[in-house]
């Protein structure tokens, strides 16, 4: 793996401009100053800068971050520093998605203002617990949001943006009880718009088909509102628009049984009116509309008249469904805790994949597949493949273990909490006399280099500059020393309040973690676990704080922990048989540059 360069990159964000508080430049010079004080001038001058300002904390789609992250992968710099931690992210999944490749890239992570970095269990540990707090503060916004749109369905009015084709906007008027005028908008039949979205429904009911349906709108040379030709996706979005379903008493029936937010009486659904409906979709800069299931919907009726039967609407609704069913569908989400983390004995990563079978209780077998086995189908590595739904669980129980007074992982704090409040006072007395000898010796160096301006060229000036040379290689003799006794005070160092926390959080791990989601679980896999090395028989899992130099990898179960995950008979899958899992990205060809590749045929073939 290439070496990072000795650069530290800045990131900043804002949803959008003030001109005040924490600004994009406000973040900016924080951030640089913290450089200027930690890592020098030279690093602050040279920093590389990356600004998102106008973009949400809800997700990692925005220009510069993805700038950033490029410029990471190509190891264009060492260290990320932000002014504070939900500038980056504020979804608990993004962040430790992130935080686990910045730290496969060996780059770390700053954040001045909760003061944390990913060098320990400890910064670790803190940082996903803040950006649980970060998500919080989202979720508590998004709420408020719903609130408003409770209010805003009890009057029925159009809100604004594009009107859906069959509709204008018009302002309509009123007058309060206290005199005021009051302007607000409701949507207007346009008659050839709309019978065009009647003629859409008519032939969707009589072909079963988008694809037929765009066929026939072609051939027959109809357009949409802007003079385009209808496509299945703008054909689907007509025909999924509860604004053109007549609110009548089925449709009534309709939403009540799908459990929607209804904001309308039984007796305002009059048969004439159309139907109104809030949070229909999930909306986010750089990435596709997602469409939210019924029981969502904030429903009310309109102050706008239907075009559509609601028995005729309900029916496409149960078509396109059916339709969507027989059609390809993109394998679930990753429910795999160990993406990222393990690695194959040859040295490539393994990712998961579904199998056709499911457990006794009806959940999807996924595998762990080598991408070398994959890519030189089984020429460059042929173990098997690991069991993930087995091994997942396995490494479950390891991190819940982890938190027994005999595990080897608190054996580790244990002493790293005795060298602090061991031998911390002894080093830190050095580390002062130290800096006092060094001071001295930088006044003695100053002195002579004023002298020397007084002895012009006479013999004595020979004197004065061998003296100088001396107290220069003391002084970096000093600094030496110096820089040794602050890494080993630094190094593995936590303090008793520090080990308390991290023996509790363990605790809660092990009491807790079967009732957490997914996205939790990999977060608190990841607070102690920094890799897992599968043999084709065992797993072998590396905590935070293994020195890899005391690894042997060529005889790695008699060093490392190793977890019995042999596969049950016949559980080996073809790789060609495996389907992908949708949010996992399989382009990825890196190598862990800790873990040894092997010969082509790996050392256990000789």
């Amino acid at each position: 793996m290439p070496k990072n360069q000795d650069v530290i990159a800045i990131y900043s964000r804002k949803s959008r401009f003030t001109g005040k508080g924490e600004s994009i430049g406000n973040q900016v010079e924080l951030c640089r100053a913290y450089i200027r004080t930690a890592f020098g001038d030279a690093y602050a001058d040279g920093a590389k800068v990356y600004e998102d300002e106008g973009f949400s904390g809800g997700n990692l789609n925005r220009p510069d971050f993805k700038r950033m992250m490029k410029a990471a992968r190509d190891h264009q710099f060492k260290a990320v520093v932000v002014y504070r931690l939900d500038r980056i992210s504020r979804n608990i999944s993004d962040f430790s998605a992130l935080i686990e490749e910045l730290g496969r890239l060996e780059i770390d992570f700053v954040s001045i203002r909760e003061s944390f970095d990913t060098s320990n269990p400890m910064g670790r540990a803190m940082m996903y617990i803040a950006s649980v707090f970060s998500q919080l503060e989202r979720e508590t916004i998004a709420e408020r949001i719903r609130d408003n749109m409770h209010e805003l369905a009890k009057t029925g009015r159009w809100l604004g943006g594009t009107t859906p084709t069959g509709y204008t906007s018009e302002a309509v008027k009123t007058i309060t009880v206290d005199g005021k005028s009051k302007r607000a908008c409701k949507l207007k039949v346009i008659p050839e718009e709309a019978d065009i979205v009647r003629k859409i429904y008519d032939l969707y009911i009589e072909t079963d088909s988008l694809t037929m349906t765009e066929a026939e709108l072609l051939r027959q040379h109809i357009k949409t509102k802007t003079g385009r030709n209808f496509t299945r996706f703008s054909i689907r979005g007509i025909l999924q628009n509860p604004v053109y379903l007549i609110a009548d008493q089925d449709a009534y029936q309709y939403f009540v049984e799908k459990q929607a937010d209804l904001f309308s009486a039984p007796e305002e659904f009059d048969g004439v009116r159309g139907i109104l409906a809030y949070n229909r979709t999930d909306q986010e800069k750089g990435r596709a509309t997602v469409y939210l299931p019924t029981s969502e919907w904030i429903v009310s009726v309109g102050q706008h008249p239907g075009l559509i039967p609601a028995k005729t609407w309900i029916k496409v609704q149960e078509s396109l469904e059916r339709n969507k069913s027989k059609g390809y569908r993109k394998p679930r989400s990753n429910e795999a805790l160990l993406t990222g983390l393990l690695w194959c004995r040859c040295g490539n990563r393994m990712y998961p994949k579904l199998s056709k079978r499911f457990t006794a209780e009806g959940k999807p077998i996924y595998t762990y597949v080598c991408k070398m086995k994959e890519r030189s189908k089984r020429s460059l590595c042929n173990r098997r493949n690991a069991h993930g739904n087995l091994l997942d669980a396995a490494i479950v129980e390891q991190v819940k273990s982890l938190a027994s007074n005999d595990s080897t992982f608190l054996t580790q704090l244990e002493k790293s909490k005795r060298f602090y409040t061991g031998n911390r006072e002894e080093y830190d007395k050095r580390l002062e006399d130290l800096r006092q000898q060094q001071a001295e010796t930088q006044r003695k160096i100053n002195a002579l280099v004023d002298s020397l301006a007084d002895f012009g060229d006479s013999t004595v000036a020979i004197h004065v500059r061998k003296r100088l040379e001396e107290l220069h290689a003391q002084d970096t003799e000093l600094q030496a020393r110096i820089t040794e006794l602050e890494g080993l005070t630094a190094q593995h160092a936590l303090s008793g309040i520090e080990f308390d926390l991290m023996r509790q959080l363990l605790t809660v791990f092990r009491d807790g973690i079967d009732e957490m989601t997914v996205e939790q679980k990999r977060a608190a896999i990841r607070t102690v676990v920094r890799k897992v090395i599968w043999d084709g028989q065992y797993a072998h899992v590396v905590l935070f704080g293994a020195v890899d130099e005391d690894v042997d990898w060529r005889d790695a179960a008699d060093v490392l922990p190793a977890l019995d995950i042999r596969n049950p008979e016949g559980a080996e899958e073809d790789t060609e048989d495996l389907e992908p899992f949708g949010d996992v990205d399989y382009e990825e060809e890196e190598t862990s540059h800790d873990i040894p590749a092997e010969t082509p045929w790996g050392e256990d073939s000789k």
